[in-house]
């Protein structure tokens, strides 16, 4: 279908979700869609470049002094209602269960009582099932409105798993792993940069997060502990969060903080993970790991915890090594071992772009346009008319 006009519903933040929406909808306008991104404010990754096929409708929350928690769902609702309605779209695709399932399942009610009606997808990503989702208070919406989805897809055999053992799902979920775009993550010669950074040759760890408590950032911190110990070296903690001060203040406990820069929120993460030597993830839980994904894309490889979805990406002993959750010693002392031979860094780093390669962006984009078309041909009871560009 080449003239499909498709909406995306995400949260626009720095999270996996919200990135991996925003990407898959350039991708999409690059091979001639319409995309129509539906959310609060514009998605941080859109903000750098102009695509011409991409258009952003902001949903407007009212404030009211008898609502203590604005009513965004309802919002939300209201705004999927005007875009399907105005802009004729083809269909939805929903990036995160909460809110945006439920929110769409409100939306076709409104439609259906007009004679319109969309099909929606659902795309699982990870907290929204495996936190936020179990929580009594949100379960019985959150199983509803999946199973109310037209079709239902998770970024890792790990989260289709979890998903199915936690709620009672009624359709088949379609497992299509977040994907990189190697022409935008790749090694720079960034020298001067690493020069600046790193003086006198030390080793360039880096962290990406929401800084959360389920990425264990003071992990992070004590795991560099270890290997600035045994290695010179710095580390750059990209992000921020409620945690963000407790690893600061643990950083400076341990003496290290000279040696750690935090630098908050960055559009431009290619060009620091150019410069890195090592990437370090010990979360609780990660579904995918996105950024590692980033991460490896530009030749850097991965310390990770074992949790989730990591060891779908993360290749023990070749792109890198992981521990169990909260296993600090293990993740530094296989650090160490990577970090303490050049040749050896050179080979996992290579190892590390090699297993990226499996998830270009070119691989798994064709996966969404085949489900979008089996998805909206099955709605109208017609052929799915999709050819691969």
């Amino acid at each position: 279908m080449k003239n499909m006009k498709i909406g995306i519903v995400c949260y626009p933040t720095f999270g996996g979700s919200g990135v991996l929406a925003t990407e898959l909808g350039i991708a999409l306008s690059d091979k001639g869609y319409e995309v129509h991104f539906i959310t609060y404010e514009q998605p941080v990754r859109l903000n750098q470049a102009f695509h011409p096929n991409i258009y952003f409708h902001e949903v407007k929350v009212p404030t009211y002094p008898l609502f203590d928690f604005p009513p965004y769902e309802t919002a939300l609702a209201s705004a999927m209602v005007n875009v399907i309605v105005n802009q004729e779209l083809d269909i939805l695709h929903l990036h995160y269960a909460i809110p945006h399932a439920s929110a769409a399942y409100f939306a076709r009610q409104i439609l259906r009582k007009s004679g319109r009606d969309i099909p929606f997808i659902t795309t699982l990503h990870g907290t929204d099932i495996t936190l936020v989702g179990k929580d009594p208070t949100y379960e019985p919406v959150v199983t509803f409105s999946i199973n109310e989805s037209d079709a239902i897809t998770a970024v890792s055999d790990n989260l289709r798993e979890e998903t199915l053992r936690s709620f009672k799902i009624e359709k088949e979920i379609h497992v299509i792993p977040n994907f990189v775009d190697i022409k935008r993550f790749h090694q720079t010669d960034k020298d001067h940069f690493k020069q600046m950074l790193a003086p006198d040759g030390e080793r360039i760890l880096v962290h990406v997060s929401n800084f959360r408590a389920v990425k264990r950032v003071k992990d992070v911190i004590r795991i560099f502990e270890k290997i600035h110990k045994e290695i010179p070296s710095k580390l750059l903690m990209i992000g921020d969060g409620p945690d963000r001060q407790s690893a600061e203040d643990l950083a400076r406990a341990l003496g290290i903080y000279a040696d750690i820069r935090f630098l908050g929120k960055q559009e431009q993460i290619s060009e620091i993970l150019s410069i890195s030597d090592l990437f370090i993830l010990p979360s609780e839980t990660e579904s995918f790991g996105l950024s590692a994904l980033e991460a490896m894309a530009c030749s850097v490889p991965l310390i990770s915890s074992n949790a989730g979805g990591l060891p779908e990406i993360n290749i023990e002993g070749k792109t890198g090594f992981m521990g169990n959750v909260g296993d600090i010693d293990v993740m530094a002392e296989k650090a160490i071992y990577i970090l303490g031979d050049d040749a050896r860094l050179k080979e996992f780093k290579k190892a590390a772009i090699a297993q990226a390669r499996h998830f270009e962006k070119q691989h798994i984009i064709p996966m969404y346009e085949k489900l979008y078309c089996k998805v909206i041909a099955a709605y109208k009871k017609g052929t799915c008319a999709f050819t691969e560009q």
